[in-house]
């Protein structure tokens, strides 16, 4: 088995900022010379996020709405009373998403659903410059 890293950047509007990454993932696996395997991906950052969705617009308003709802960003945080940053929000959203996805690919491309596209959610509460790693791991 070989192990190929490489980095994508995602510059960020913060507020639940939701990025389409899936090209960018397959393009790192289809130059990476793997026919076939696994490829994780993972966001060095305790304010954002990744999953899959369809990207649309709908879905992606409702899923905003969803974190308005169940983690509001104006309710008291622990973590704002602390450091002051008004993030504490932030923080909570994006550990009930999680900060990977490890995603299959054979004969080097991506085994998503046909309306199933990778997403990069930063809920930070400011503009960010954020660098997620790709590796994968195959043969």
């Amino acid at each position: 088995m070989a192990v190929v890293s490489k980095s994508i950047s995602v510059n960020t509007k913060g507020d639940a900022d939701i990025h389409d990454i899936t090209d960018q993932i397959t393009d790192v696996v289809s130059k990476s010379g793997l026919a076939s395997g696994i490829a994780t991906i993972f966001c060095p950052s305790s304010t954002s996020a990744l999953t899959t969705i369809e990207y649309e617009s709908g879905a992606l308003n409702d899923l905003r709405r969803l974190f308005d709802e169940i983690v509001p960003a104006n309710r008291e945080y622990a973590h704002n009373e602390r450091w002051h940053d008004g993030n504490g929000h932030s923080h909570v959203r994006a550990a009930l998403l999680g900060p990977s996805i490890t995603i299959p690919f054979v004969d080097r491309k991506l085994t998503l659903g046909t309306w199933q596209q990778v997403i990069y959610v930063d809920f930070d509460n400011r503009p960010r410059q954020r660098k997620l790693i790709v590796q994968l791991i195959g043969e």
